[in-house]
């Protein structure tokens, strides 16, 4: 028996190394393929009980795994959506095939790295035909709540490179100093105008004029200004109007003392703030708190509006899109805005060894990984975060050459050395046939 087992010893060690080899050719030819993962041979003996005095050779076995844990370094790329994962997690993916053919209900795979850019329908794809998963935001931007142990609510990620945007107008914030010398007895009582644009809900330039007329009294100064606010969207419609009065006291001279409402939203001594009613909705005007300087004033002797803060945009064309660190997809505009549109959360496994391997660098949850959790880029459990997202980068193949080099090397030698053992054992077979002769 003990010849018979030398022989069959030889022919797993053949076998086990054969199957070494395998993986180290697979490695060394995907040494340049970025997100690629090593495999690894492992030998385990295996050992048969023994009878008597005589030793039964028992042989080898391998198993292999691909160390999907393990990260390659990130280089940097010239494209905003090259995307790879520092740290833990991966990132969801499906196939075109599923994108156009599941209805909804694509299957998620995995990956942790991928160049992708918006193909004719404009979704985020690879070349390889993979697609990029996220969450939608809502139009102000922001993410909904959503299951985070499904992929349910996961959509392809699509841009729409033709897509416009803009944004109403919904706060004013004005800075004017009003001339002190037009509200006295001997003034002309000439009104000082100005014009403020904004921009309505169809991203189209409106704009508010103002007028502030002084009240012009008998002797001394009546430090009295009439506000009047119209709206050209509502075809000079007056919109507000407001009497001011100013302190002329030492220590808080020039500031606001009191507004009266004569027409429009009411004012807020305490924020500054007054509402107006224009074509497309209200727009909140804010000319300053009672007592401060940060709004209207009565200075000097000269009209000067030092500032108008407002918020809105015109209507701007898409130029570009990028992903943060968070996995937040934000579409650029050529007015100067971006939007949050998609999410792009990060897959987390108990066991993401267990992962089953699949083409082009991506994997399939089993009950080995156990079940995942989408965490948003950085968060994760205490002490075990997950990663970030970064852009304009791709991850690199794990793979050292010169290691599997060095393994093949080895390889080689056990190979050759198992072929010598069956050699030997051949002739001992070969003498054992000629004593009978």
């Amino acid at each position: 028996m003990s010849i018979s087992s030398s022989l069959n010893s030889g022919v797993a060690g053949l076998m086990s190394n054969a199957t070494r080899l395998a993986t180290i050719s697979d490695n060394i030819a995907n040494s340049s393929t970025y997100g690629y993962k090593r495999v690894q041979t492992d030998f385990h003996s295996m050992v048969i009980s023994q009878v008597g005095g005589s030793y039964s050779a028992g042989g080898v076995r391998t198993t292999t795994q691909r160390l999907i844990d393990q990260k390659g370094a990130l280089v940097s790329t010239s494209n905003p959506t090259d995307l790879a994962v520092s740290g833990r997690g991966m990132l969801p993916v499906t196939t075109m095939n599923e994108v156009e053919n599941a209805n909804g209900a694509e299957q998620l795979y995995l990956t942790s790295t991928g160049s992708f850019r918006t193909n004719a329908e404009g979704y985020l794809t690879t070349e390889s035909g993979l697609a990029l998963l996220g969450w939608p935001a809502l139009p102000d931007g922001t993410i909904p709540t959503y299951p985070r142990d499904s992929s349910n609510a996961l959509e392809p990620v699509q841009i729409n490179l033709n897509q416009f945007s803009g944004e109403a107008t919904t706060e004013i914030s004005l800075g004017v100093n009003l001339p002190a010398t037009a509200t006295g007895a001997t003034s002309a009582g000439t009104p000082s105008e100005m014009s403020v644009e904004y921009y309505d809900n169809l991203g189209t330039s409106q704009s508010l004029n103002i007028e502030f007329t002084p009240t012009i009294p008998v002797s001394g100064s009546s430090n009295e200004w009439t506000m009047v606010i119209t709206d050209s969207a509502s075809a000079g419609a007056i919109v507000g109007e407001y009497t001011l009065e100013f302190d002329d006291s030492r220590t808080t001279g020039g500031s606001l003392l009191n507004v009266t409402t004569i027409s429009g939203g009411a004012y807020d001594a305490l924020t500054g703030g007054l509402i107006v009613n224009v074509a497309g909705g209200p727009v909140e005007i804010n000319i300053g708190a009672v007592g401060t300087s940060d709004g209207l004033t009565q200075l000097s002797d000269s009209f000067a509006p030092v500032a108008v803060i407002k918020d809105g945009y015109p209507v701007g064309n898409l130029t570009s899109v990028e992903v943060d660190g968070n996995g937040l997809v934000h579409a650029y505009f050529d007015t100067g805005i971006n939007r949050t549109i998609y999410q792009i959360p990060l897959v987390d496994f108990p066991n993401v060894n267990g992962l089953a391997a699949g083409s082009q660098q991506t994997y399939l949850p089993t009950p080995d990984s156990g079940s995942f959790f989408l965490w948003d880029a950085g968060d994760g459990t205490l002490g075990n975060p997950t990663g970030s997202i970064s852009s304009f980068a791709l991850e690199e193949s794990t793979t050292d050459v010169a290691e599997e080099l060095t393994s093949m090397i080895e390889t080689q030698r056990a190979y050759s050395s198992n072929a010598k053992v069956i050699q030997t054992v051949d002739e001992m077979l070969q003498e054992t046939t000629n004593i009978k002769r």
